[in-house]
């Protein structure tokens, strides 16, 4: 790479960078207090709504993980999990996201572990420990991905040693996020989707071209077996496909599943401004989801026929497929100043899918340990001030740990964030579905939920799954129907919720 791409590269990144830290800036002079640095003060418009609960879900799976698998496997496995992601997309938006934002302001909720434990009346905080741990437990490794995505993009992109790039964006993520907390993370998110939107599209079109059209693509794709059906997989070691059964399939559309319990995505929910424009966000959220993995699956088909032309090397597996979006790009960059900036907003695009879902996994991490675990659960004492010390401290202390953990460039991003997906899915899921659609759930029942919903996740994952078979299956689905049986069992077994808390759901 020349000197004049990698220049106009770095300084299309690096004001992209200085425009998320001067929106953080912005937001710490309306940042008055715990509230509004952790929900905003409730002011979300449909817009920022939508597109910072999307921004925030998809991470650098959207333009990396996605388009590296349909690369390398064909349609099936990207869109099966497309399809779920669609699906899953859609009913959270349609069953929970009005019915919290409604739930959560009755109450004085600005923390999901603060909305079960208020919810239920837990006077002895079982719920808000438990939750706040298992918040802190699954996100501090998942926010570590993303810096590791993060310092992985710029060490490849500019030959920077691992640790300083990885360290560095760490440091930009937390410099916004500290500031201006969720009002600025939510607005950094809506920027960072529509620069994910335009990295996808300038793919696709730089992509078909050097294909040599659109009809060349295809044929390309064509006589590889089971590449362009939902029905078979492609497998590149051995060139032929094998079917992608029914079992399969539901285990890949269960990832779906998981939006029900994603902290990140429900506080969204819960820190819109008017429960009444929640259709808006969730046509919007819903056509945006389906539109851009649509075009990441193509994205990686177009790949393969770029690599046929022998624009880029044949990759072989996920670890060097995943680089497919980053090797188009630097082709882009070849073609003269203008197009490096184009190059440019697909690198940052990469960079806002990372940074978009770390900052808000930082809050939602924060949130549990300061306002959950010290002042509620510990009841230490804190004044307005102190209490927005102690938020921000909290933020810095787990990127710290974040970047730790991240200390490792061989770890794989893909599997933490799988793992994670469905320790917050089944763990906060089913809980989340009964505390807002079932009266009779009790805070025995939920307390026993999460634990077990958590618990399967490591029992399926790292003792069932491993038998093979039809045990094979993505842990998520049989650790939220374990964690849904047992509430329901639970919650009858134990006495009744009060009058007072069947009264308040019903008034909801």
């Amino acid at each position: 790479m020349s000197s004049t791409v990698t220049v106009g590269l770095l300084v299309v990144i690096v004001l992209y960078l200085a425009m998320m830290v001067t929106i953080g800036v912005y937001y710490s002079k309306k940042t008055e207090n715990v509230g509004d640095f952790y929900l905003g003060g409730r002011k979300l418009g449909p817009l920022v709504t939508a597109m910072s609960a999307e921004a925030s879900d998809m991470s650098s799976w959207l333009l990396l993980g996605l388009p590296g698998l349909a690369y390398i496997t064909g349609v099936a496995d990207p869109g099966w999990t497309a399809i779920g992601l669609a699906v899953g997309t859609y009913f959270n938006w349609l069953l929970v996201s009005k019915r919290l934002r409604r739930y959560s302001a009755k109450v004085g909720a600005i923390t999901i572990p603060d909305f079960f434990a208020k919810r239920f009346h837990d006077k002895g905080k079982m719920l808000l420990g438990v939750s706040a741990l298992i918040i802190v437990i699954f996100f501090v490794p998942y926010t570590a991905s993303g810096f590791a995505a993060c310092g992985k993009l710029f060490g490849t992109l500019f030959d920077i040693p691992y640790m300083p790039a990885m360290i560095g964006s760490a440091v930009i993520i937390v410099a916004y996020t500290t500031l201006g907390g969720f009002l600025a993370a939510s607005t950094t998110d809506l920027i960072q989707s529509i620069i994910m939107t335009v990295a996808l599209v300038i793919v696709v079109v730089f992509g078909i071209s050097l294909s040599g059209g659109l009809a060349a693509v295809i044929d390309n794709a064509k006589p590889l077996s089971g590449y362009l059906t939902l029905t078979d997989s492609y497998d590149v070691g051995t060139k032929t496909s094998h079917p992608y059964g029914v079992l399969t399939a539901c285990s890949t559309l269960a990832w779906g599943l998981g939006y029900f319990g994603m902290p990140h995505i429900l506080l969204r929910f819960m820190g819109t401004e008017d429960e009444n424009k929640l259709k808006i966000s969730r046509r919007i959220a819903t056509i945006w989801v389906v539109i851009s993995m649509t075009i990441a699956i193509f994205i990686g088909i177009i790949g393969y026929s770029i690599s046929l032309e022998g624009h880029i090397e044949m990759f072989t597996d996920t670890a060097h497929s995943e680089t497919l979006i980053i090797r188009i790009a630097m082709l882009l960059s070849q073609h003269g100043v203008i197009v490096i900036v184009l190059a440019g907003l697909i690198l940052a695009g990469i960079l806002a899918c990372t940074m978009s879902t770390s900052d808000s996994q930082l809050l939602a991490a924060s949130s549990s340990v300061s306002e959950n675990l010290l002042r509620e659960v510990f009841g230490i004492k804190l004044s307005k001030k102190g209490s927005m010390i102690v938020a921000r401290a909290t933020v810095i202390v787990i990127a710290v740990i974040g970047i730790v953990l991240a200390s490792d460039q061989n770890s794989s991003v893909f599997n933490i964030v799988s793992f994670a997906w469905a320790g917050f899915g089944a763990s906060f899921g089913p809980v989340m579905l009964f505390s807002l659609f079932w009266k009779r759930t009790n805070r025995f029942g939920a307390f026993a939920g999460i634990i077990v919903g958590g618990a399967m996740v490591f029992i399926w994952k790292y003792l069932v799954r491993p038998m093979g078979g039809i045990l094979d299956i993505y842990e998520l689905l049989p650790a939220f129907l374990c964690a849904g049986i047992v509430i329901v069992i639970v919650s009858l077994l134990t006495p009744a919720p009060e009058q007072e808390v069947i009264k308040e759901f019903e008034n909801i």
